[in-house]
């Protein structure tokens, strides 16, 4: 009967062969170790601080080089009449009212370059002067005028008197609180913010301030300043933002 038996699972045991029947397999796969997945992290992440830094500096590019083209490579004995804003300041994150009531945030005029000037809404004698300069400047510019607009930031509560409108129809009039404005701007030694023309350029940085108290000679080279500025960032800013 054992006899039997060991013949009966040797001819299951080929059968079983023939019908192409196998065990089984496993495979076992090795995972990463935790370090070494941290240190892949980490390398994707700086990888990517780089190619962000990469992209901010080729959008940065042009407005650099027209800066150094403008500060650096000029003819020897040339001085630029405004005072280099270091290091430069950004369009502060504030709104202001209009004229017409609208909130406009401060930080949304970049885009274009701005001749900034700051005055109470009881615009005196020296705030007019200012403001018919501006409006001199930017006009005295040409073709290139466009690209630049003109900008009054009123520092305080009273209300703008009605006979400067007409010479505001063009310029971007915006009420903002006084403290904000003292903390971006900064004047010359012993003088006010008032007293000061300002430039911000495209990027919304500001760059440059006007000596104080311009008058009509000195508004000349204000604009031979102005000139160069227009010419060095030729090959990038166009009007409008």
């Amino acid at each position: 009967m054992s006899g039997s038996k060991l013949s009966e699972d040797s001819s299951n045991a080929k059968t079983s062969d023939a019908g192409g029947d196998h065990p089984l397999g496993l495979t076992v796969y090795s995972l990463p170790e935790p370090g070494q997945a941290m240190a892949e992290e980490a390398r994707r992440t700086r990888l990517g601080r780089w190619k962000m830094i990469a992209v901010m500096l080729v959008c940065a590019a042009p407005v650099v080089a027209s800066y150094f083209t403008y500060y650096v490579i000029r003819p020897e004995g040339r001085r630029n009449f405004g005072e280099l804003i270091d290091p430069q300041r950004p369009l502060p994150e504030q709104a202001g009212a209009g004229l017409d009531g609208k909130t406009v945030n401060l930080a949304e005029l970049k885009g274009q370059w701005l001749l900034l000037s700051v005055g109470g809404g009881n615009c005196q004698a020296a705030c007019v002067q200012q403001l018919y300069l501006q409006r001199q400047l930017r006009e005295g510019l040409g073709k290139d005028k466009d690209r630049i607009d003109r900008v009054w930031l009123v520092n305080d509560a009273q209300p703008v008197a009605p006979e400067l409108l007409p010479g505001l129809k063009e310029a971007t009039v915006l009420r903002v609180p006084p403290d904000v404005l003292d903390r971006w701007l900064t004047p010359a030694a012993g003088h006010a913010i008032t007293e000061h023309l300002y430039l911000v350029d495209p990027l919304g940085n500001l760059m440059m301030r006007f000596p104080a108290n311009l008058d009509v000679a000195t508004a000349a080279q204000a604009k031979r300043d102005l000139e160069r500025l227009m010419r060095a960032s030729n090959s990038w800013d166009q009007a409008g933002r």
